[in-house]
């Protein structure tokens, strides 16, 4: 069967696990490139045992391997900074840019939420972990009802978990996912905070989404919510609701005071969630890192099966 090579720029975590997904689940796409910049990485190392092509000299060493021509989508697993240049580089080059940094040049990009929309884009953004987590949870509510007034997350990881790249883009995590609360989640305004947690052992991922909406009912946004998870497991099985979802009426006698809105009353709706990694490379507990790979893997495969059936017509 007729599969697209694909290339992965960032041989740590990220993209060590996505170079495991991608071979050991992918309907349409194979290994073309593993690409880092030090040769002594696990992730380059695990990719020459399973023969797929490697160079530790970035970008130009991927531009000078013999099969770059017949790559057609690149992971950027790098950091937000290394993303812009890396970006400049494939575009020209008329690559399909899957970008798991928090650099947000294309679209932000959740596959339940956005993910078919989005596909033909030259780059996609994968937002953060903490975002596929929890802006899912997020437009759930704003379906569900007339207005999100103010969108919540608080995404807690293991600090083992978080790799160099995610600690140098802890600012640009909380920026992304900010914005993305209100562009794909709906919310007016949006607030993320992340927590690395140092406990041993290593605590899975875990999650907690506040909204302050108007104009629903419990029953419905509940329903909305719980189609959401049944959603997400379909490609992050270990995404899960750790508790039932909690609602608190705000009334106009006690209101909350939204930063840039003023005070506010409606339906205050709580949710909190496991994210349990599939463990194809990374620890169980790095949920985290696991929901990232597993969207933009997802997004990846759906693309390259609709250009290999336009191809086939």
């Amino acid at each position: 069967m007729a599969r697209i090579p694909c290339a992965i720029i960032g041989s740590g975590n990220i993209g060590t696990d996505l170079m495991i997904k991608v071979i050991r689940k992918s309907q349409h796409l194979e290994m073309g490139a593993m690409v880092g910049i030090d040769p002594a990485s696990d992730g380059l190392a695990r990719a020459a045992r399973l023969s797929v092509p490697t160079t530790h000299e970035g970008i130009e060493g991927l531009r000078r391997l013999p099969n770059y021509a017949d790559v057609g989508v690149v992971f950027d697993a790098t950091s937000a900074g290394a993303h812009i240049r890396n970006n400049e580089i494939l575009q020209r080059n008329g690559k399909k840019v899957i970008d798991l940094t928090p650099a947000a040049i294309g679209p932000f990009t959740i596959p339940v939420i956005n993910g078919d929309a989005n596909l033909y884009e030259p780059n996609v953004n994968m937002v953060t972990c903490g975002g596929q987590a929890t802006i899912p949870i997020v437009h759930a509510v704003r379906r569900a009802t007339n207005r999100v007034i103010w969108g919540e997350i608080v995404a807690s990881i293991s600090s083992k978990s978080a790799g160099p790249g995610t600690r140098a883009n802890i600012d640009e995590f909380t920026e992304t996912t900010s914005k993305a609360i209100c562009e794909l989640g709906g919310a007016e305004r949006g607030k993320a905070i992340i927590i690395l947690n140092p406990a041993e052992p290593p605590l899975i991922m875990r999650d907690t989404v506040f909204t302050l909406s108007q104009g629903g009912h419990q029953e419905e946004i509940e329903k909305s919510i719980l189609d959401m998870v049944a959603a997400v497991q379909k490609y992050v099985p270990g995404y899960r609701l750790k508790q039932k979802v909690q609602f608190e009426h705000i009334g106009d006698n006690l209101p909350v005071r939204i930063p840039g809105v003023g005070p506010c009353s409606g339906l205050k709706t709580t949710v909190f969630l496991e994210v349990v990694g599939a463990a194809h490379y990374l620890p169980a507990y790095a949920g985290n890192l696991d929901i990232m790979t597993s969207a933009a893997f997802t997004t990846a495969d759906r693309w390259a099966g609709r250009q290999l059936a336009k191809e086939a017509a």
